[in-house]
C-alpha cells in the first residue's frame, strides 16, 4: 500500500482535515468551486463548448406606453432678460 494509492481512510482523513480548517460552513462552498473549476477545466481540455442554455418561456411583449407629452411650448414673458445684440 503505497503512499498515493487510493483508500477511504486517507479520504476521511484528508475530509476531516479540511472540516476542521475550512469550518462547516465553507466547506459545501469550496466544493462546489472545486467542482466547478474541475468541470471547466475538463471542457476546456476537451474543447467542448459552453451549452446553449436553456430558453425561457417567452412572454407576451408588455403594452407599449407612449412617452410623456412634451410640454407646449410657451413664449419668453417681456420681462425675461433677453440678451439682445445690436451693431
Amino acid at each position: 500500500m503505497g503512499l498515493f494509492d487510493p483508500s477511504w481512510e486517507k479520504l476521511l482523513i484528508v475530509l476531516v482535515i479540511a472540516l476542521i480548517v475550512l469550518g462547516p460552513k465553507k466547506l459545501p462552498e469550496v466544493g462546489r468551486s472545486l467542482g466547478k473549476g474541475i468541470r471547466e477545466f475538463k471542457d476546456g481540455v476537451t474543447g467542448k463548448e459552453d451549452e446553449p442554455p436553456a430558453q425561457q418561456p417567452q412572454q407576451p411583449p408588455a403594452a407599449i406606453t407612449p412617452p410623456p407629452a412634451s410640454p407646449a411650448y410657451t413664449p419668453p414673458s417681456p420681462t425675461d432678460p433677453v440678451s439682445t445684440h445690436t451693431e
